[in-house]
Formats: C-alpha cells, structure tokens, sequence
C-alpha cells in the first residue's frame, strides 16, 4: 500500500492513485516472473475491489476501499463451499433478513487471503427457492460477531499463500453492507469472472515467462557428461518448443488485455484464454523441471516451486472442464449466425 501498488485502477474519488487495470496487471506480471506466489495483492485489488466499486454504497465505499488502497484492509471474497466447487448456483450459505440487518450462516473454504482478511465479500442465499436468481453478495467484516476462520489449509503448492475455511455462525451484518441489489448477486459474479480469469492468463504467462528464463540459466551452467546440459540436442529442441509455446501465449495475452482494456473481452475469449494460459504454464514447468533433472525435484529451486504452485492455476476461477464447457457451448449455439 505505502508504494502505490493497490488498487491502481480505482479513481482518486474512491482513495485510488487513478491510474488504469493495466497497472494492477503489470503489479501481478512481476509477481509472478520473481516466482512470488504468495502474496494475495492481485485477488484484493482486481477481483474483490472492482464489487466494492461497483455494488457498494458511497458509505461503504468511503470506509473501505481506502483503507484497500493503503494496505490498511485485507480483502477476500468467499464463493466456494465444501459442496458446490464451481457451482455457484448451488450455494448453502444463507442469509435472512432480521430489520436493519442479515443474520448469515454457512461455511466457506478454499478461501485466499482469508487468514488475513480484513472484509470478505460472501456469495450467500437470500432466497433459497430461487436458485442462481436467490444469490445475494454481502461484505462481512473482521471482528464481526458469529464469524471465525477455521485451519490454514495446506496445499501441494501456493504455501506461502493463506487458503482458509471460514464459518458463519448467526453473524448479524448490516443491510448497509449488501452488495447492489438483493437477488443479484449471481449476475455480479458472472459479469467479474471474465476479469478474474483474464488476472489468471496474466499470471500464468509471467510465470511461464519466468520458468522458461530460470531454465535458461541453469542448462548453460550445468555439466553433464563433460558437457554442457545446454549442448545436447534434446535440451535445445525442449527450449526452442517452449520458448515458441511462450511467445504464442505472449501475444494471446496482450491481446485478452487489449480486449478488456477496451471494454470488449466477453465471457468467453475470458474462458478461451483462462483455459490456454493454464494449461501451458503446466506444460512449461513440466518440461523446465525435466531439464533441471534431480535439481528439479528440490524446493530450493525456484522451478520445484513453480511446478507445484502451477497446478491450481488449472481448477480455480473454473476448472480447465468448465473453460472448456463454456467455449463449447457457445461454438454450438444455434443461435449465432455461421
């Protein structure tokens, strides 16, 4: 927060240095080429800020999002249930409204940043007869009566990054504190997801980036039956695939950034690219792995990390099956002109 590298998006009306998305994209590039996956920087300022700007009132924004800004709040937000997995629509997690507030109850897991949260905007049933259409957003806040976090999950990857469960027990939160409209929520998520799994392509393609330069260095150090590991045949056609699979994501990236910037990235070339960017950080720090050989296999090498964090990128913000699903169905939709 003291360096500016919150939220740059936000508007200097909101506490923001308002500055444009394509900083906080840059702040997450960078992230991910020093291998630093762990902090939760781009989740607060590109996926859970954008609802606050968005949904909440001048009040709560004026509360919050400042504080966003400096670094002073922690921002979460809680989709997922022990459940649902990508099923948003299929939520538990209910909240009635009593008066003046909503008394929530439910659970959440897989939950980032949420040891550290200073708010967490919780998808939640207002309605529970009406499915998708019942789902309302509400900003619960550290401190709230009812509410308490439960173990740091441990991960294959991603451990420097605090994953938690959180529990709502009768946790009375101000009406005030609804995201837009009760029943909306659904609709909220779903206009978000583009940006959110837009922030993963970003990040998969710094960090692809990244292992593929780690690699670099490492096969022209190493020796290897009196030679270099970077001499043999094989070790260069492995690079020269790599570094061409890279710069084809290079290009694809910039051009899913493009696209948003200009307001024009639907849900879909959003999904196309979440689906592409993920998979290929899997094939590049499978492949870079190989070529550091046993090396490899050691935490004290960053590709050993890489390798591991890289996992998820393929099942959060949908899975790689979902990605799939949705640029298919809309290839077969009869209603779209050939």
């Amino acid at each position: 927060g003291e360096n500016g590298l919150l939220c740059c998006w936000l508007p200097e009306a909101l506490g923001g240095p308002g500055a444009d998305l394509l900083f906080d994209f840059i702040v997450s590039e960078e992230l991910g080429r020093a291998g630093a996956t762990g902090p939760g920087f781009p989740l607060h300022s590109v996926i859970v800020a954008p609802y606050l700007a968005a949904h909440g009132t001048p009040a709560l924004q004026q509360a919050l999002l400042p504080a966003m800004v400096a670094g002073e709040k922690i921002a979460a937000i809680a989709m997922t249930e022990p459940g649902t997995g990508s099923d948003v629509a299929a939520i538990r997690t209910q909240a009635r409204r009593e008066g003046d507030h909503y008394v929530l109850n439910g659970q959440k897991t897989f939950i980032t940043n949420g040891h550290n949260a200073d708010i967490v905007v919780v998808a939640c049933k207002t309605d529970p007869d009406k499915g998708a259409h019942g789902v309302s957003l509400l900003v619960v806040e550290r401190g709230m009566e009812g509410f308490s976090r439960g173990r740091n999950l441990r991960k294959i990857g991603q451990h420097a990054q605090d994953t938690a469960e959180l529990f709502f027990d009768n946790v009375r939160v101000p009406a005030s504190h609804l995201l837009g409209e009760e029943g909306q929520g659904f609709r909220y998520l779903m206009q978000k997801l583009a940006q959110e799994r837009l922030l993963v392509s970003v990040q998969c393609q710094a960090r692809a980036e990244a292992a593929l330069a780690w690699t670099v260095d490492y096969v022209k150090e190493r020796k290897a039956f009196r030679q270099r590991v970077a001499d043999f045949q094989n070790t260069r056609f492995k690079l020269a695939a790599v570094a061409t699979d890279i710069a084809a994501g290079r290009a694809y990236c910039d051009q899913l950034i493009a696209q948003h910037l200009a307001g024009e990235l639907d849900a879909v070339g959003a999904a196309a690219g979440k689906l592409w960017h993920s998979e290929l950080l899997g094939r590049v720090t499978d492949e870079c792995l190989q070529l550091f050989g046993g090396y490899g296999y050691m935490h004290e090498y960053p590709i050993a990390r890489a390798f591991t964090d890289a996992r998820i990128e393929r099942i959060y913000a949908g899975t790689s099956e979902i990605m799939k699903e949705i640029v298919a169905r809309d290839l077969l939709d009869d209603r779209k002109m050939p």
